[in-house]
């Protein structure tokens, strides 16, 4: 399945209200990154920094569900996922051309 596919097949089960939209799914996305986080916070106070498999499990259904948010923005800005993959190939490899990986700011 290609980005473009997923995102098709994932806005099909939107539900939020279409006049709250952008805000709906920011707040989705964060949430979702937030369990992400949350989970890693616990494999590091409670398995020492080791994921186990049964974690790893968890944790692919909580990046899917960050996919999935990240799909439906992007819908709802009107951007293919394809698009907003390949620009960001495209900066990263630009950064890393010019020896910019590291540091901060958007336009490094």
């Amino acid at each position: 399945m290609n980005f473009d596919e997923y995102q098709k097949q994932a806005i099909t089960t939107k539900m939020y209200p279409e006049g709250l939209a952008i805000p709906y799914v920011t707040l989705g996305l964060v949430g979702e990154a937030g369990e992400v986080a949350e989970k890693i916070k616990k494999v590091i106070r409670d398995e020492n920094g080791v994921v186990s498999e049964e974690k790893k499990k968890e944790l692919t259904k909580e990046l899917g569900d960050v996919l999935w948010y990240i799909a439906a923005m992007a819908d709802e800005l009107g951007v293919p996922l394809s698009e907003i993959a390949k620009q960001n190939i495209e900066k990263l490899q630009s950064r890393k051309e010019r020896g910019k990986l590291q540091g901060s700011g958007d336009n490094r």
